[in-house]
Formats: C-alpha cells, sequence, structure tokens
C-alpha cells in the first residue's frame, strides 16, 4: 500500500510539472478609487439655479480623483465590458422631477443618455488633444435616475495600455457632483471656449476617429462613473521538446 501512494504522488508531481500554469484574464474597475461612487445631489444650501449637477452636449475626461491622476487610464490590453453611472434623481418631489426632466429634454436634444468613448492622446501633452479610438451606443438613462447603475455593453470595446475611458453625454445626463475637493478631483470637457456656460452646440465625440482639445477644467467636480475591463489573458511561451536525431 505504502508503494502505490508513493507511486501515485510521484505521477500527480510529474503531470503538475506538465500542465502550464494559469493565464487567466483579469477584471479591473477604471476609475475606481476610495471614493465609490453616488448618485449626485445638490450640496445643502445650493439654490436650485446654482445646482449644476447636469452634464450636457460634451465628453468628460476625469483628470483627478482621490489625487490619482487620469484614473481611467488603461494599464493593460483587453476590453471594456461595462460601465457604472451615478444618477441624480434631480429632485425628491416627483412632480418636480418630471418638469425638470422635460425641461431638461427640451432644452438640450433629447432625453438623458450617456456612453463610453475610449480615448488616445494626440500630440504634445500641453495641447490637450484626445481622439476618439472606440464608443458604445448611448444608454437611456431616465429609468434609473436616482441609482448607481451598471450598464454591460452589448458590444465590448478593446483597450490598449496609454488610452483613457471617457463619458459621452449627446443631450445631458446628472452625473456630476460638485463643491468637493479642488485638490483631489477635477474634470476636462472636450471643448475650449465659453468654459463658464454650457455649450451652445454640441461638443460630445460621437464619432471614432473624431478628435478635441479638452481646455475646458473644472477642479471640484467629480463625474460619476467608472468602466468594468476584462484584461487579455497573459500569454505563456511553449516548451518545445528536442527533436531526436
Amino acid at each position: 500500500m505504502k508503494r502505490i501512494c508513493l507511486l501515485t504522488a510521484a505521477a500527480i508531481a510529474a503531470v503538475s510539472v506538465l500542465v502550464p500554469a494559469s493565464a487567466s484574464a483579469a477584471v479591473i474597475e477604471l476609475g475606481a478609487t476610495t471614493t465609490p461612487l453616488v448618485a449626485p445631489i445638490c450640496p445643502k444650501g445650493v439654490s436650485a439655479s446654482n445646482c449644476t449637477i447636469i452634464l450636457t452636449e460634451v465628453t468628460a475626461l476625469e483628470t483627478i480623483r482621490d489625487n490619482i491622476v487620469y484614473p481611467t487610464t488603461v494599464k493593460r490590453a483587453g476590453r471594456i465590458v461595462a460601465f457604472t453611472l451615478g444618477l441624480s434623481r434631480l429632485d425628491p418631489n416627483r412632480t418636480t422631477a418630471r418638469q425638470d426632466i422635460h425641461f431638461l429634454d427640451q432644452t438640450y436634444g433629447g432625453t438623458t443618455r450617456a456612453a463610453i468613448a475610449v480615448l488616445k492622446p494626440v500630440g504634445s501633452k500641453a495641447n490637450r488633444r484626445w481622439t476618439v479610438v472606440a464608443e458604445s451606443p448611448a444608454y437611456h438613462l431616465q429609468p434609473y435616475l436616482g441609482q448607481v447603475v451598471q450598464f454591460p455593453l452589448e458590444t465590448t470595446l478593446p483597450v490598449t495600455p496609454g488610452e483613457v475611458v471617457a463619458l459621452t453625454v449627446p443631450t445631458w445626463a446628472p452625473v456630476l457632483s460638485i463643491q468637493v475637493s479642488s485638490t483631489r478631483f477635477a474634470y476636462r470637457q472636450s471643448r475650449n471656449a465659453n468654459c463658464t456656460n454650457p455649450p451652445a452646440t454640441s461638443q460630445a465625440q460621437v464619432t471614432p476617429g473624431q478628435n478635441a482639445q479638452y481646455l475646458c477644467n473644472y477642479p471640484g467636480t467629480r463625474v460619476e462613473y467608472s468602466a468594468t475591463e476584462v484584461t487579455n489573458p497573459a500569454t505563456v511561451s511553449p516548451i518545445h521538446a528536442k527533436r531526436r536525431k
């Protein structure tokens, strides 16, 4: 019996040497930091007219989150499989919220929608120009207002190291947390002028190959989004046996 057990143990050890190590993919939440995503609300003491929690007709790129620079930067090649948004309910009163939604729909070209865009830098860093390399379809957001919600992508988006994930809003989306730390949080919009007012026409990057300068900077504001990446599995070099002569 002892001899059989020893032989079995030896066989298992030999098989374990021949079987290659697992080369698993990793799941990474791009943009996730110590501050969790939340559904934005108006801070206490801020009037409705000054409650600028609505992002309109632009692509937004978070540049600082919890002191992490460009937190949605891709470090390993893979595919974006989902994205998550924190969406304000606008107003606790349902009648007022419906009135707000109607006004925003009429003012900003349609119902609340958002997509994610994969961007790569163009030219020097000082130029702050980014071009779209991939973009998801725009998702309708109204049924999910007041929640933190994840949207799985029907078609995943390939990403490579150095690219970043941004949030595109072709109409409007209540995704901004305001009056947060100006040293720990900031984002930029895909436009280069009149930064203190909403864009007069849509500046959203919606087409692969489209590029824009991100010169409008907003410290003290947090964009409530992140993106889920599944990285490509690591390759393992095959072991080639020596040829017999």
